[in-house]
């Protein structure tokens, strides 16, 4: 059992609590759910469970904290990873050695454990991570950090595991993955499980119980079936539940399904559909490109556009790129791939953990280096290109926002690119861009002590900041709460007014389906598929070879009627259409 008892929490460097007041049990095992939007406090509020905070974080704590009875204050970190395992947001700073075993076997290790060996072994072979085991962890990809950093805490069989987004950086496959173990561990084992999760899908299938969190206080701590029912007070608070109880919600809403449970996972919406009697979305008007066996478009996505100038900006001619290791043959991963990206494409990477996603952006940047093949940015050849005149044309945002930090400010940050190239109007640039990404009020703090939705949108701001033709942006929505998904959409779409070319490489389906008009699947450093999200989503062979899982709403719509929609607000807004159309022909009958 965990509880808190009135405690307060600020940073050293703010006044302002980020944890005010916080009075909780968390029953054995439980399997908790935090949720709330990015600064709501829920970072901080996990460090305290295992002494991160105040042992290595300075700051100012009251209240108590006791877990199995006992009072934590008393403890060292080093006793409480015996109780409580945890798995950080930036979870490569735990990884400390420089192969795989070694580093999932380090606190066996440390403890005395004769059989380090084996049961990090299993551990591994439990997370997809065995066949890597002797890789050195620089060659693993950031999704395949994330499992050992996971891999290096279940090692030591804690009765209480926390993790702050778990599969921020997963592809479907290994964030299912992730989740049937924590879930193993909850049931069978007895463990309690916190998790940290904006991906409320996950939520409703595994989670037993929800702790939200709102303006640095709990708001309440619920069964998860009652807490997703409270769709108005979660979406104010920055979650989105499941597409699926938006979908209820949205059709309550519209007086249908009045006395109905909201659903909270695929099996269920099925049976409330069916219960709500809601009507067939048919015969839509033109416009929409709807019709029996058609596929619905985006509004903002014209059907009959053509989608791709064909002016190449980026040119991959036959590259490919390996990394070396010690001791063994060089690792490819990208592997004889050709491929143009055009003006205007708003391009999405998707692929499996490890498929050479990161890899291509890297490439492009001059970061890594083509063994054989050519790259071609706006007709210039990358091998002729310094690594500033590189920049000028694509802007990058790492996969990993605090790396892009290297001053004591954001609004240094933001400035310091166009500063060193000796732009005149450099500082009213930066205060522009402050006042577009959100973030005046966060100019004078240091990028790396932002929660995770704030470095993401300073780390936007600093790739813009240069004005490229491209931008490339490797997992931009990783770790944010929905509404700050929702906005980096919205921004990706702002920003097209004034770059002609966005990149992401990512695995937030939804945010490929509403934003992209072009997706690429890439599968062991090939190309495997090349087109738009109709052609990719209704490809279910494509899709499984990839690791690949499509929004609810698009298997809910298809399973209906056949037709394909691609967010809930698509839907209803036909559905409304057709709901007038009844009602006319009733009063004309």
């Amino acid at each position: 059992m965990i509880t808190l008892d009135h405690v307060n929490f600020a940073y050293s460097d703010t006044d302002a609590l980020v944890l005010d007041d916080i009075s909780l049990t968390i029953p054995t095992g439980s399997f908790v759910a935090v949720v709330g939007d990015n600064g709501a406090g829920k970072s901080t509020f996990c460090k305290l469970l295992n002494g991160i905070i105040p042992h290595f974080i300075d700051g100012e704590l009251d209240g108590t904290i006791t877990v199995d009875g006992q009072d934590i204050s008393n403890l060292k970190p080093s006793q409480l990873a015996h109780k409580i395992g945890y798995v950080y947001q930036d979870f490569e700073n735990q990884i400390l050695r420089p192969k795989v075993l070694d580093d999932a076997a380090f606190g066996l290790l440390n403890a005395g454990e004769e059989d380090y060996v084996n049961i990090s072994m299993e551990i591994l072979a439990t997370l997809d991570l065995a066949h890597l085991a002797d890789e050195y962890v620089w060659q693993l990809s950031g999704g395949q950090k994330h499992l050992l950093a996971l891999a290096g805490v279940l090692v030591m069989s804690p009765n209480v595991i926390v993790l702050d987004e778990p599969i921020a950086q997963l592809d479907p496959i290994h964030a299912l993955k992730i989740y049937e173990n924590l879930a193993y561990l909850n049931r069978d084992l007895g463990k309690t499980i916190i998790v940290i999760e904006h991906n409320a899908d996950f939520i409703g299938k595994y989670c037993d119980h929800m702790l939200f969190m709102k303006d640095h206080k709990v708001e309440w701590f619920l069964p998860v079936k009652d807490a997703l029912q409270r769709v108005d007070e979660l979406i104010s608070g920055g979650i989105y539940p499941p597409q699926v109880t938006l979908l209820g919600h949205e059709l309550r809403k519209k007086g249908l399904s009045q006395d109905l449970t909201l659903p909270i996972d695929l099996p269920e919406a099925h049976d409330f559909m069916t219960a709500a009697q809601v009507p067939a979305v048919t015969q839509v008007e033109a416009g929409y490109a709807r019709g029996a066996g058609q596929v619905h478009r985006l509004s903002d996505v014209d059907p009959d556009a053509d989608l791709f100038t064909k002016e190449a900006i980026i040119q991959l001619k036959d590259v490919s790129v390996e990394y070396d290791r010690i001791n063994e043959s060089a690792h490819r991963v990208i592997d004889h791939m050709t491929l143009d990206i055009n003006k205007g494409d708003r391009l999405a990477i998707i692929g499996n953990n490890g498929a050479g996603k990161s890899s291509i952006m890297k490439l492009l940047m001059g970061l890594v280096k083509a063994k054989t093949g050519q790259v071609l940015i706006d007709d210039h050849y990358t091998k002729n290109l310094r690594p500033e005149e590189i920049s000028n044309i694509l802007g990058y945002v790492y996969q990993n926002p605090e790396n892009m930090f290297i001053e004591d400010s954001i609004e240094k940050d933001i400035a310091y690119s166009m500063k060193a190239r000796g732009h005149k109007d450099y500082q009213e640039r930066a205060d522009a861009l402050l006042a577009q990404f959100h973030l005046s009020d966060l100019r004078d703090r240091d990028g790396r002590l932002l929660s995770g939705g704030q470095m993401r949108r300073a780390s936007l701001a600093i790739g813009v900041s240069l004005g490229p033709k491209a931008l490339l942006l490797d997992e931009p929505t990783a770790s944010l709460d929905m509404a700050t998904r929702q906005r980096i959409t919205q921004t990706l779409r702002d920003v097209s007014s004034s770059i002609e070319t966005v990149i992401i490489a990512t695995h937030d389906m939804q945010l490929v389906a509403e934003w992209a008009n072009r997706i690429i699947v890439v599968n062991q450093g090939q190309i495997i598929g090349d087109g738009t999200r109709e052609e990719i989503f209704n490809n279910p062979d494509l899709l499984a070879q990839a690791g690949i899982a499509v929004p609810a709403i698009i298997e809910l719509t298809r399973d209906l009627d056949g037709d394909t929609y691609y967010s809930v607000g698509d839907y209803m807004a036909d559905l409304a259409h057709c709901l007038n159309q009844e009602e006319e022909w009733e009063e004309i009958g």
